[in-house]
């Protein structure tokens, strides 16, 4: 079993590295700040724009079977347009290179819940069966398929950035059965899936 500490530490440092790659300036914050393990300053832009940035890695012999602990905290929604979430998939096979998910919070919070409750509260499931909280979600790689690379939403910031969620979560958003999490602000709006 992967020693969590070093799987943290392991996508910390390749995300900072990706940072710095495209001109942000990183700075960790060495479990100092709730909600950000990375502030980074555009470093090569006269607006200095600072993003905060939280990392959820995890490990696995398989993608597709990589999946993150997405509880409550990170189901709460931004509190500036800043806040992002990377999410690194690490394969066992060294030979291979770790994948980068970079999603925007409120598009992490909203999935995380969602995720969940269609999950708990499958019609088809046996009676009895799944009674984990909301607290419990964990949430896989196919879900963020389409940000994965998407560095270039940090610079938009998230009111801008694309909903890029598997058409299904439109629907659930809008299902008495799941809907969104509490405070979330696509409740005022649903925004257009891309």
């Amino acid at each position: 079993m992967a020693d969590t500490k070093q799987t943290k530490t392991i996508g910390e440092h390749y995300v900072a590295a990706e940072l710095a790659r495209r001109g942000w300036a990183p700075a960790m914050t060495r479990d100092g700040i709730a909600r950000t393990d990375i502030l980074a300053v555009k470093a090569d832009d006269a607006r200095r724009q600072m993003i905060e940035v939280q990392v959820k890695a995890a490990r696995g012999p398989r993608f597709e079977r990589i999946s993150w602990p997405l509880g409550l905290k990170s189901q709460e929604p931004a509190k500036q347009d800043g806040e992002f979430f990377v999410l690194v998939a690490i394969p066992d096979d060294e030979a291979l290179m770790p994948r980068y998910f970079v999603v925007p919070r409120d598009h992490i919070a909203a999935a995380a819940y969602m995720a969940h409750q269609d999950w708990l509260l499958d019609p088809l499931a046996k009676a009895g069966k799944r009674n984990a909280t909301v607290a419990r979600s964990r949430v896989s790689v196919p879900t963020f398929e389409r940000y994965e690379g998407r560095w270039d939403l940090l610079e938009s910031g998230q009111s801008s950035a694309p909903v890029l969620l598997d058409g299904r979560f439109h629907a659930l958003a809008s299902d008495p059965r799941v809907g969104l999490p509490p405070a979330h602000p696509w409740h005022d709006k649903l925004p257009t899936w891309d």
